[in-house]
């Protein structure tokens, strides 16, 4: 009897798989194309690919998207039907060369349907037949919390590459950062703990959600950010004390670069050979490296500066704080212009006295050279005070996790 029951199942699968079926399926946004035949329906794809030979390969360089259908075997007054029934559902100036795609063939040659891959997780599917569609399939995701904590040996990237962080990781911490931590002089020691979410795909890594808590650590100190929305659009990260992370001033104009000539009176002049005093800080990058102000501020100059400074931008950023990006190799802005914190300003270059391309940036505080690696930056608001007990809470619950092995 049991056999008799498997042996009904067996074939009421077989007959599913190769039966069109009708209706919408669950997940998954479609759009009914030219003709009026109601696509197959079975899971996930909507249709079964078992019963097709597959061909796959990848958008060359150069293909239209009736160049990339026709050659897989669609006649060309099918291509512009197939087109027209994109509609909404894809857009077919978007397709990218690079993109992996599958091809499915009856009897070998007839062309049945074609899976485009958009990205890791979205899939669009072209139905090839006389009753041509189109339809979206969206692959199912998986969101775990997970933690890291790296101390630093060598550098940042490379101590966080080794402990399995994606890059995307890396440049959300230094986003989050990027005014309390000078992250091109971390030392060997500085250690970094957080919590953070990550979606998987098919087992693989397709995006980074938000860093909920996390903290820097030199010697004696903590430097913790606290993820907590006060839902007003502003400062998402805290301290305990609930001041805010973001400041006024940027620890540095650029990003993922290194320093290769620190804050010194008296330094010996690479290119002169003598000792000059050197009231800035070198900053080793390729030429073109965006160069960022480092707070809002109004743009004194966009010229060649004086004394080897080659191109050179110099903003006021109030009646205290003024600072220059010198050796650029363009500009980005105009005298006069107002600029954000952030914004892109000049590109690196070596105009001027340079040995090879570097940015040469320097802050006056009341028209006196100050050293930009000890910069104090005025905080921005602070958090609501209804708000700091909850945001007490929250850090409890999040150390607390932090710390659970």
């Amino acid at each position: 009897m049991r056999k008799l029951l498997a042996i009904v199942i067996l074939l009421a699968t077989v007959l599913a798989c190769n039966q069109p079926r009708t209706g919408k399926p669950s997940g998954r946004d479609g759009v009914q194309g030219a003709g009026t035949a109601v696509r197959d329906t079975v899971y996930p794809l909507g249709f079964c690919t078992e019963d097709f030979r597959e061909l796959s390969g990848s958008i060359r360089s150069g293909d239209s998207f009736t160049t990339w259908v026709t050659r897989l075997g669609l006649p060309r007054e099918q291509a512009f039907r197939l087109v027209q029934a994109c509609d909404t559902v894809f857009d077919v100036r978007k397709l990218r060369a690079g993109n992996s795609w599958k091809a499915f063939y009856k009897d070998s040659t007839l062309l049945q349907y074609i899976v485009y891959d958009n990205s890791k997780i979205r899939q669009t599917i072209f139905r090839c037949t006389d009753s041509l569609a189109v339809w979206r399939y969206d692959k199912p995701v998986q969101t775990l919390e997970k933690k890291a904590d790296v101390t630093i040996t060598s550098s940042l990237w490379n101590d966080m590459t080794a402990a399995g962080a994606s890059p995307e990781l890396i440049s959300a911490l230094s986003d989050i950062y990027a005014w309390t931590v000078d992250f091109f002089g971390l030392r060997k020691g500085d250690r970094f703990r957080l919590l953070y979410s990550e979606t998987l795909c098919e087992g693989e890594p397709v995006g980074l959600g938000a860093i909920r808590y996390a903290e820097f650590q030199r010697d004696s100190t903590v430097l913790p950010a606290i993820y907590f929305d006060q839902g007003d659009g502003g400062n998402k990260y805290w301290n305990q004390k609930g001041e805010s992370l973001r400041k006024a001033f940027l620890k540095a104009p650029l990003k993922f670069t290194r320093i290769s000539s620190g804050y010194s009176l008296h330094r010996l002049h690479p290119v002169h050979g003598v000792v000059r005093p050197h009231t800035g800080v070198d900053y080793a990058a390729p030429s073109g490296t965006p160069v960022m102000a480092i707070g809002d501020g109004t743009v004194l100059s966009a010229g060649f500066g004086s004394g080897g400074a080659g191109k050179m931008v110099k903003i006021r950023h109030n009646s205290v704080y003024t600072t220059a990006y010198l050796h650029l190799s363009r500009y980005a802005v105009k005298a006069g212009d107002r600029v954000s914190q952030g914004q892109v300003i000049g590109y690196v270059g070596m105009t001027g006295t340079a040995t090879g391309p570097h940015l040469d940036f320097r802050v006056w505080k009341n028209g006196s050279p100050v050293n930009p690696l000890t910069l104090e930056s005025p905080p921005s608001e602070p958090m609501l005070p209804e708000n700091l007990p909850a945001l007490d809470s929250v850090r409890i619950v999040l150390q607390k996790q932090l710390d659970y092995e």
